[in-house]
């Protein structure tokens, strides 16, 4: 059947795909449009197997928590460049698939949002879009204890969520952003495995050494920065809290209504792999 303007028009105002792509569809599809939709998200799927290869370094960082703050899920949507990312389109549908995980109670891919999985509607994006997008990370998290308290950067790639078991929020909420800005890799001392401690402590001794320090005071000297410098740069609980670059986590949650952080999370664009998850 003919296929006239305005089904193409029709086409791209329900699948935002390009105009050609709409008018080839139609005419793939003979004129039917619900083919003709199902056509380009096919498409889609094989325009993102052939643009996969391509680095993806921009993207959404993104955690939602329940009202009830007893769970929570976070996604890591990855793209190819900042225009993509910061395009109002591309966020909804992170802001649209990550609450699909939340309601759903599961993370992954497979989780079906809007009458499609999470992978059908990256398949989309990547039909409209014509970039290498990628779900790099999806997490679903629960607190049988306290409550999940999340903090989304502003710049969208860095996002954190922490168990508080506290009754003052907020200070959980400063917390949450302390991991954004200073991303800890353990949650207390005791979580640091001992050979870390040894190569972190024979790290420094070398460093005295080469300083020109003796021996036996260069292992007091290594002693010294790992309990200040390393604890202080690698542990939730020891850093400083940001708000004053003075106080230690753990005494800032004590001065400010108590309670303690039992886990974090803290999932980043471009570094998925690195996330951290420590219980206590």
């Amino acid at each position: 059947m003919p296929i006239t303007a305005q089904d193409v028009k029709k086409l791209r105002e329900l699948t935002d795909a390009p105009m050609m792509d709409c008018k080839k569809a139609l005419e793939e599809a003979d004129g039917d449009i619900d083919r003709a939709k199902d056509i380009l998200r096919e498409k889609g799927a094989a325009a993102g197997q052939k643009k996969a290869g391509r680095a993806t370094k921009e993207g959404i960082a993104k955690v939602v928590v329940a009202a009830d703050g007893k769970s929570a899920a976070g996604i890591i949507v990855e793209c190819e460049t900042d225009f993509v990312s910061r395009n109002d389109d591309f966020k909804a549908m992170v802001d649209k698939m990550v609450n699909g995980m939340l309601t759903a109670g599961k993370a992954g891919t497979d989780v079906v949002v809007d009458g499609l999985t999470i992978e059908q509607h990256i398949a989309e994006a990547v039909g409209k879009i014509r970039e290498n997008i990628q779900v790099r990370a999806s997490e679903f998290y629960t607190a049988s204890e306290g409550k999940l308290l999340s903090y989304n950067h502003h710049d969208g790639k860095w996002a954190s969520v922490v168990t508080y078991t506290g009754d003052n929020d907020e200070a959980g909420k400063q917390v949450a952003v302390n991991v954004v800005a200073f991303k800890p890799s353990f949650l207390k001392k005791e979580d640091i495995p001992q050979e870390v401690i040894d190569a972190e402590f024979n790290l420094q001794k070398r460093r005295a050494l080469e300083e020109g320090k003796p021996e036996n005071i260069a292992e007091n000297i290594a002693k010294g920065r790992i309990n200040k410098e390393f604890y202080q740069e690698t542990v939730l609980l020891e850093q400083l809290i940001y708000l004053d670059n003075k106080t230690k986590v753990v005494d800032y949650l004590s001065q400010n209504g108590g309670g303690s952080i039992t886990q974090y999370h803290l999932l980043a664009v471009g570094q998925s792999s690195e996330e951290a998850t420590e219980e206590a």
